[in-house]
This record gives structure tokens, sequence and C-alpha cells, in this order.
């Protein structure tokens, strides 16, 4: 459980979720104060108030005045750069994990576990990017943590690279029984790896939803941007079941209730659809741009204000005219 509160500056975090034992994902975008969060619950960094407990021991409670330092709260910590220590071997790292209970015979074990036979004598810089977050993740488990952290753990590696991180990630990740936070600003990251979410948007953490929650039916307009979806509109309610898309300036139908404090309306680039006749939520637009991405194909439409995208497979039929009838699927919108 992390209720805290921690201002640098003009900053404030302020977060506030809880993790069974299950990956809890962290998504958010650069600088919205998602590894602060972790170092603050590793004890790097103190909060200025609030209270984190683990498996119902208080790491942190300011009213209390508790604030055990990081060697007692038995949570691993997975840095970016992995902070490996630079002038000892992979042995000598895992070591450091295992504190007294170190010897000879638990390190093999976990070099076999974390399938480092034959590097035990190398050194950090000798290794590939793999290999150090191999050995990382295997000082990290010989510490036996009760919590484990994982921050942007594929964030500087290439493609190729990273899948075949995440799937040895993943393997590993089966055999733990303890709660992991995997923090990243990669939506398709969180999604493969994580069954639930916590978005964290400008220091604030919104409530843990489900991945489904997440990428289907957004409550905010951060989750909504997180999730991927690029065609957001500001919205004013007209009825029960219609609004105002300002910024495409058109009038929408929709299927689920509008609320009187709707801000905005999105669908997603994927979710729209040619139209044969003008009809309810069937617009015609000026087609403004034509972009051509690996699998797909994405016009962008010219609505007067805000351009609207449409995205497509490359098998479908080519689009050629200059003005297209699109229809939004009432079923499709999300408000919030």
């Amino acid at each position: 459980m992390v209720n805290i509160k921690k201002k640098f500056g003009d900053f404030l975090l302020n977060v506030d979720f809880e993790a069974d034992k299950e990956i809890l994902g962290v998504l958010g975008a650069s600088g919205c104060g998602k590894s602060l969060t972790l170092k603050c619950i590793a004890g790097i960094v103190e909060p200025d108030e609030g209270r984190i407990e683990l498996d119902g021991r208080v790491l942190y409670d300011s009213t209390k005045g508790i604030n055990l330092p990081p060697q007692q709260r038995k949570v691993g910590y997975l840095f970016q750069n992995y902070a490996l220590f630079p002038n000892m071997t992979v042995e000598k790292n895992i070591g450091c994990g295992l504190g007294k209970r170190g010897n000879s015979e638990i390190i093999s074990e976990y070099i076999r576990r974390f399938q480092l036979k034959g590097l035990e004598k190398r050194y950090p810089s000798q290794l590939s990017g793999g290999q150090q977050q191999r050995v990382a993740l295997a000082r990290i488990f010989a510490s036996q943590p009760e919590l484990l952290m994982l921050d942007e753990p594929f964030s500087a590696l290439d493609s190729y690279l990273k899948w075949q991180l995440e799937q040895e990630m993943m393997n590993i990740l089966k055999d733990y029984k303890g709660a992991v936070l995997f923090v990243s600003h990669n939506r398709d990251e969180v999604y493969r790896l994580c069954n639930r979410i916590v978005v964290m948007d400008n220091g604030k953490s919104e409530r843990p939803c489900t991945k489904h929650e997440l990428f289907q039916f957004p409550k905010t307009l951060a989750a909504t941007i997180l999730s991927g979806c690029k065609n957001i509109s500001r919205a004013k309610k007209i009825s029960h079941h219609s609004l105002r898309a300002l910024d495409w300036n058109i009038v929408l139908h929709t299927e689920e209730q509008v609320k009187d404090s709707i801000t905005h309306v999105a669908i997603r680039a994927n979710h729209l659809e040619m139209g044969k006749t003008k009809g309810e939520n069937t617009f015609s637009f000026p087609v403004a741009n034509t972009i051509e991405e690996m699998f797909n194909q994405v016009l962008i439409f010219d609505t007067g204000h805000k351009p609207l995208r449409f995205e497509f497979s490359k098998s479908e039929s080519p689009y050629e005219k200059q003005t297209l009838l699109i229809n939004l699927p009432k079923e499709k919108l999300i408000l919030f």
C-alpha cells in the first residue's frame, strides 16, 4: 500500500494505490513521477507525508515517525541502468545480494537459475545488455525481496533485444510469489506484462484499472492519451445521447449516456469506418494528408479545426478520393 506526497519545487507527487501478488503496471510519460515513486518506496527518497506498507510491515509512516532504511525494507529495485558494480565480477555482484548468507553454493544456484553459467568471472563491461540485466535480477532475487520494482527495464534496448528480454523477464517473474511494480512509458510493454495498470499524470496517480478498462474505456484525458488514442476533441453535452465535438465541429450521437460533466470525446483511429450515405455520425471530410506506415495506411482528414486520423490495413483497397464519407460508430466513442 502506497499513499504518499512529496514536493520538489513546483512539482507535487501525490500517489495512492495498492498492489496484490501481481505485476502492477505504472504507466506515465517521462517526468510524471514514476521513478520518484519507486525511490520513495525503496527508501532512497523520503516522502513529506503519508504511509507505505508492505505485507503488513510499515516501511514509512509520517505520523508515527517510521522510516525504515533501504536495507530493512525487503524491496528489490532494478534501476534503468542496472547499477552493477563495475569493479566486481558477475559472481561477486550476485553475492552482494546475499549479504551474510552468501556462499559459493548459493551463488552458483542463482548463476544457473538466471542462465549465467560461464560468465562468473566476467565484469559488467564484458557483458551484453541482456546479460547485465540477468545479473542485476539475480542479485535482486538473491536478496529475497517481498516487492520487486522494475524501472523502465527495456527503455535503452533495440526492438529485437527488447522482445527477447521481455520473454526472459516473463519466465523469471512466473515463479516470483511477491508483488511486482513494472514502470514504463510504453503502453505495449505494460499491456503484455500486466493485468492491472496505474496511470500517472503530472505527479498524481489515477485509480488502478484492468488493462481492458484502460485500453477500451479510459476515464481521463491522460489515460486516453497514454493508451494510444490520437483522435480526441473537447466536447459539450447536447442531450442524454448527443454531444458536440468542438474540435471537429460535428454533432455525435452516443450509445453511452452523456454526463453533464463531460469534457472530451475520443475515438481510436482504427475504429473509424467508411460511410456509404450521410446519416447518424457519418460526415464528409476532405483528405488533408496520406501517411504510409509499416503495416497500416493513414488518412488525415481536415475537419476545419483539429485533424481526424483514420488507420486501416494496407491489405484493404486504397481510398483515392479527395473527400470521403467517414462514420464514427457510436459504440466506439469514448466519453470522459
